[in-house]
């Protein structure tokens, strides 16, 4: 009984040894993985400190962020309020042209069909009437013809080509007004690109060490900039000019071909007489 109560102590002897060492080994092992989780945690740790680097402080002479703000800037206050103008004057001009350039405003059919059906009933003050109430070119030529038709018909063709000249040097004065715009705005984008270019010279010229490149890069924009709006207002200027021309154009010689059409009834009744 005494030998089995001893091999009952050693057996517990031993399995109390067997729980030490199994928590030893098992306390061993977690504290390797806690360890080696913590030094794999320190590379990201340090590449997260690596990775977020400190913010650069901002030149004060870079551009704005605003491209609006930087575009006006680059321009100038005396380029801005120029080329505003510009801009204004060219919608102006290009709105009254194109009010002008409609048929209704040059040669109305409507003017025609009632002017040549006052001749047909023979009512010719009606048809007098009519054509000088009306502002277009063909009604004020035709109110011109009539007018001098007790002097005779040369007299009266010839006071037509009169008013139709002097309506025609109002268009073309009217349109002179877009070719001044295709001309001068490129020439105020040049003289935008000198100044520009002379100010970044004078930088480069009154500096004893090497400039900073943003502070260069004030005159080249402005260069730049002119150069880009004085073309950006031509084109369209230029465009413009050439397609109201060819419009009027044919507007004049329709005027004329109706007009003469419908004075050329006057002519076979002097015949007559």
């Amino acid at each position: 009984m005494q030998s089995s109560m001893v091999h009952r102590g050693w057996a517990a002897i031993f399995g109390v040894l067997a729980l030490l060492v199994l928590g030893g080994e098992l306390v061993r092992s977690l504290s390797t993985s806690s360890s080696s989780v913590a030094v794999a945690q320190e590379p990201d740790s340090a590449a997260e400190t690596t990775a977020e680097p400190a913010e650069p402080e901002k030149d004060p002479d870079a551009p704005s962020d605003n491209f609006l703000i930087w575009f006006a800037g680059a321009l100038g206050w005396k380029y801005c309020i120029a080329f505003l103008f510009i801009s204004f004057s060219f919608v102006a001009v290009l709105v009254m042209n194109l009010l002008a350039a409609r048929r209704d405003a040059v040669c109305p059919r409507h003017l025609a069909d009632a002017f040549d059906a006052h001749l047909n009933e023979k009512r010719f003050q009606e048809a007098f009437d009519l054509a000088k109430a009306d502002e277009s070119m063909l009604g004020q030529m035709l109110s011109a013809g009539m007018s001098k038709l007790q002097q005779g018909y040369d007299k009266s063709i010839g006071a037509m080509g009169e008013v139709g000249e002097e309506e025609n040097m109002k268009i073309e004065h009217r349109l002179s007004y877009i070719g001044l715009v295709g001309s001068i705005s490129p020439m105020v984008g040049l003289l935008g690109t000198v100044d520009g270019m002379v100010a970044s010279f004078m930088v480069i010229a009154g500096s004893t060490a090497t400039p900073k490149p943003s502070v260069l890069a004030r005159g080249v924009s402005t260069a730049l900039i002119t150069t880009l709006v004085g073309l950006v207002l031509a084109i369209p200027a230029i465009i413009s000019l050439a397609l109201l021309k060819n419009r009027f154009a044919k507007l004049v010689l329709e005027v004329g071909v109706t007009a003469g059409n419908l004075m050329g009834r006057f002519e076979g009744m002097a015949a007559k007489k």
